[in-house]
C-alpha cells in the first residue's frame, strides 16, 4: 500500500512538473514591454569594471557599483547608473580625462549622458579640472556644458561662475556669467589659447 501511494505521489508529481515547464512561453518582446511598462530594467549589473579597446590601444575604462539598462525603450533607450560612475578615456598619446559623478544617465540613441551630484572633470595631461553640480556629455562631438554654476581650475586660473562648454578635455573654454584670476601678459593676450 505505501509503495502504492509513493507511486501516485511520483507521478502526480511529475505530470505537475512537466504542466508547469511547458506552461512558461512568454517571448523575449512580451517580457519586454512588461518590464517596460513596470519602468524596471531588462539588465543589471554589479560591480562593473569596462575597458573599451580599439586596435589593442586602451581608449575608454569605465568603473561603476551598478548600472540598469533600460534598453527596452521604445522611444528613448537608456543606462542609467545611481550610484555614480567614473569614465577615463584616452587619446592616441595616452593622455587622460576623467569624468566622475554621483549619478549619470546615458541616453543610446543620441550619446547624450547627464551626470549629476559632485561632477568632477580632470585632464591629467594640463592638471585643469572642472566641478559642477550637473554636467552634460555629447560623446558625438566629444563636447562638455553646463548650465549650472561651476568652479574651473588651471594652472595659473581660476575662474567661478555659471554656464560653462567646452571639448571634454577641457580645452576650447567658453564661460558665462563667471569670476575669477585669469593671468594675461602685460599686451592684454591671454596667456592660454584655450579660454575664449
Amino acid at each position: 500500500m505505501i509503495k502504492y501511494i509513493y507511486q501516485v505521489v511520483k507521478y502526480f508529481t511529475s505530470i505537475t512538473l512537466v504542466t508547469l515547464l511547458f506552461s512558461c512561453g512568454n517571448d523575449i518582446k512580451e517580457v519586454q514591454d512588461f518590464l517596460a511598462e513596470k519602468n524596471m530594467p531588462i539588465g543589471v549589473a554589479y560591480d562593473v569594471h569596462l575597458i573599451h579597446t580599439d586596435s589593442g590601444r586602451v581608449k575608454t575604462k569605465l568603473v561603476t557599483p551598478l548600472v540598469n539598462d533600460f534598453g527596452n525603450r521604445t522611444e528613448h533607450p537608456y543606462q542609467e547608473f545611481p550610484e555614480g560612475l567614473e569614465v577615463t578615456s584616452y587619446d592616441i598619446n595616452g593622455d587622460s580625462v576623467t569624468l566622475m559623478g554621483n549619478y549619470a544617465k546615458t541616453y543610446t540613441k543620441t550619446k547624450i549622458s547627464e551626470v549629476k551630484g559632485d561632477v568632477v572633470v580632470i585632464n591629467h595631461k594640463d592638471k585643469s579640472r572642472l566641478y559642477t553640480d550637473q554636467l552634460f556629455w555629447d560623446q558625438n562631438t566629444h563636447y562638455v556644458y553646463t548650465e549650472k554654476a561651476f568652479r574651473f581650475y588651471r594652472k595659473l586660473d581660476t575662474l567661478k561662475g555659471s554656464g560653462f562648454e567646452s571639448k571634454e578635455d577641457l580645452t576650447k573654454v567658453i564661460t558665462y556669467n563667471q569670476g575669477g584670476v585669469v593671468y594675461v601678459k602685460e599686451n592684454n593676450i591671454i596667456e592660454s589659447d584655450t579660454l575664449k
